[in-house]
């Protein structure tokens, strides 16, 4: 059995650590800014604390499906960084390593996490945006308790109005309850009391809510006068509202796997419309997993500054060429989706475009002696920052002394 060699196996620990740091930090950087959200719909709507957790549970895997490329790039990038400014890859290359054998690891971990990313794009998210948008469904019909709203008059059916002044342990514990029904005869029931649960029944459109510790009001057009119940305890059953089902699966096309969506693109049932925009998000997901094969190259293109310089370019370079392809993939699924452009040219065409700059500038820095790919805007970088430190040097000087 062969075992890994040192140099493998001190890359993969230089990729490891930042590659882990950038994904975990990027997917909380995402969960954190759509919890905000999350809390304000789920409280707009009355439901349970707990459907937030839920929610974005189901988000995590198209926040993953972000993350992972860019962990990926960060990671490469920062690690042969770190080999060029410290001389060691300078050392590798004087021993006889090219940088073909250099990028072994780079690949692995690449291989690796496209077919993760695949798997993950491919038949992970599409279930689990589906659960999220049940659960949306849920909060807006009123399936999850949301239907009762704190501080609010609720209509149970036609004939059911209640209000509740507070609500404990999501929805188990009630205070400050308010109830008023009333049938067909005339006859209207109206309930206050201290506190209050619902109990579920045997019957599934009708829950009992127990009210303790209050006064009911019985009315009827045979009584001269109301009659006033005053209880510890008191049940009081409650037509539950009617919820239409959630849809099933597929009402949208990122709810679909990507053989349901080949299958979908191809099938002359479907209307047109629908098949675009199967082809376009079929095209998107497959280009999106393909440009993490061209990320190694990229990556240590960018990673590698110019000899005596520490410039930090590359590295931002690196995330806006991801996140401006990731952005053109978007506009270009959107155009094919509208039958504007062919999906499969609208896509793949800006693909090719940017498999090519990966290859040129890796090829550049490779084989090039001296060779870098963003030497021009190096020099410009390192010109303008020569500018504002003198600036920066005038003002200080034209400062009074105090």
């Amino acid at each position: 059995m062969n075992k890994i060699p040192a140099i493998d196996r001190y890359i993969a620990r230089l990729i490891f650590f930042p590659m882990i740091g950038t994904l975990i930090l990027s997917a909380m950087l995402l969960v954190l800014e759509k919890m905000l959200r999350l809390f304000d719909f789920v409280a707009t709507e009355g439901g349970p604390v707990s459907v937030v957790w839920r929610m974005l549970a189901n988000l995590i895997p198209e926040y993953l499906s972000l993350g992972i490329p860019i962990g990926l790039m960060l990671g490469i990038l920062l690690a042969f960084r770190r080999l060029a400014t410290s001389s060691e890859l300078d050392v590798l290359k004087g021993v006889g390593m090219s940088f073909g054998r250099l990028m072994r690891m780079p690949y692995a971990y690449a291989i690796a996490l496209a077919a993760l990313n695949l798997a993950i794009v491919g038949f992970i998210q599409p279930y689990a945006r589906y659960a999220y948008e049940g659960l949306q469904f849920e909060l807006r019909s009123g399936a999850l308790g949301a239907s009762i709203k704190v501080g609010e008059f609720t209509k149970l059916g036609d004939r059911m109005t209640m209000r509740i002044e507070e609500s404990h342990d999501e929805g188990r514990s009630l205070r400050g309850i308010f109830v008023r029904g009333e049938n067909k005869d005339g006859q209207a029931v109206s309930a206050t009391a201290a506190g209050g649960q619902f109990l579920a029944t045997d019957d599934p459109d009708t829950i009992i809510l127990r009210l303790t510790r209050g006064v009911l009001i019985h009315e009827s057009p045979k009584f001269p006068v109301p009659r006033v119940l005053t209880f510890d305890n008191h049940d009081l059953p409650i037509p539950l509202p009617q919820i239409e089902s959630f849809r099933l699966r597929g009402g949208a096309d990122r709810e679909l796997t990507i053989p349901e969506l080949f299958v979908v693109g191809k099938d002359e049932n479907e209307p047109l419309q629908t098949r675009l925009e199967s082809r376009a998000n079929f095209h998107f997901r497959i280009v999106e997993v393909a440009t993490m094969l061209l990320i190694p190259l990229i990556a240590i293109a960018l990673a590698i500054p110019p000899k005596r310089s520490t410039s930090s370019l590359g590295v931002f370079l690196s995330i806006v060429m991801l996140v401006t392809q990731h952005k053109i993939n978007q506009y270009a699924e959107d155009m094919g989706a509208r039958g504007a452009v062919d999906p499969l040219l609208a896509l793949w065409v800006p693909f090719l475009l940017f498999a090519a700059l990966a290859i040129w500038m890796y090829y550049t820095v490779a084989h090039v002696p001296g060779g870098q790919p963003i030497g021009a805007l190096e020099r410009v970088a390192a010109k303008a920052a020569q500018k504002i430190r003198a600036a920066l040097s005038f003002f200080q000087r034209k400062q009074p002394v105090s």
